[in-house]
């Protein structure tokens, strides 16, 4: 299934829509995909009985308006790689092998499809970063791989939009990201469940299944990079059970991926791409998903 988060019109509210019978249809008394995800299993049958007439969307809006969390991982070996070697080192260290990072992000800062995202006034580097994410499911902590991969409820597109300049002052510091990334990340432009993705799923007992999606990313209509999700280091499984560990995931969390290899402006030679200015056009893709583009402003 997919679930959208749209308005009918600027100034409506938003409202969660289903895709049924070819076109968006309303869900009764949910603003958003996490009211449907904390509904019991019978009521969404039912909601699902009684679906509005088609709607056509005005506005996209996050899938999850203000998540209870967001954290983006560095799971991506080929991008710890390319943005490691901008800063002199040849390597990822070796404790990235070890255990998965992430860093957390701002919930109340996500920003839909097609909705423009606005350039900090006080950074020279503004890029974007191709991600893919889930939305979690059932609360719990502690969870076992297999526990981790039953917990993820949708797919989605992620951009964890960076100033790269007040990034690196701030991380010369010694801390993780904060106003270089607090500004936006864009989510969307649906959230389609993991049923729907099965021809893409290659299963893994050890490690917790891969999703072989291509993704792709485009800036003013050029093409930047084309990988795989399939080309994680670390699976969702396994980002998900050491997120949970030691303390407790809520329904509604979105878990970033991390950024491809080749996904960001960073990671390419200098002066092969200017940073992004007022104007441009970034679209991410993902197949069995869809297209998440922002105009920068």
């Amino acid at each position: 299934m997919r679930f959208a988060t749209l308005q009918a019109a600027p100034q409506a509210p938003p409202c969660l829509t289903v895709w049924w019978d070819g076109a968006w249809r309303r869900v009764e008394g949910c603003r958003d995909f996490l009211d449907w995800l904390r509904l019991p299993e019978a009521e969404r049958v039912a909601r699902l009985a009684h679906l509005g007439e088609p709607m056509e969307p005005a506005l996209y809006c996050p899938p999850i308006l203000i998540p209870p969390s967001v954290r983006d991982f560095y799971a991506f070996e080929a991008h710890v790689r390319n943005a490691r070697r901008k800063r002199g080192y040849d390597a990822p260290p070796q404790a990235w092998y070890e255990f998965p990072a992430f860093y957390f992000s701002n919930p109340a800062c996500l920003v839909g499809h097609d909705q423009p995202v606005r350039k900090p006034p006080n950074t020279n580097a503004l890029d974007f970063e191709l991600e893919l994410a889930v939305i979690i499911g059932c609360e719990g902590g502690d969870f076992t791989l297999q526990e981790a991969e039953s917990a993820i409820a949708g797919f989605t597109l992620m951009n964890d939009w960076s100033a790269r300049d007040i990034q690196m002052r701030e991380m010369s510091i010694g801390l993780g990201p904060a106003k270089g990334k607090d500004f936006a990340t864009s989510l969307g432009p649906w959230v389609v469940t993991p049923d729907e993705l099965d021809g893409w799923r290659s299963p893994d007992p050890d490690h917790g299944s891969r999703w072989d999606m291509r993704l792709t990313a485009r800036l003013n209509g050029q093409e930047i990079t084309r990988a795989s999700a399939g080309e994680m280091y670390w699976t969702f499984a396994e980002i998900i059970a050491h997120a949970s560990r030691n303390t407790r995931l809520q329904v509604g969390d979105v878990i970033g991926s991390g950024t491809v290899g080749g996904g960001c402006l960073l990671e390419y030679p200098d002066g092969t791409y200017p940073w992004l200015q007022p104007g441009d056009t970034v679209e991410l893709e993902a197949e069995g998903i869809g297209v998440l583009r922002n105009r920068i402003v």
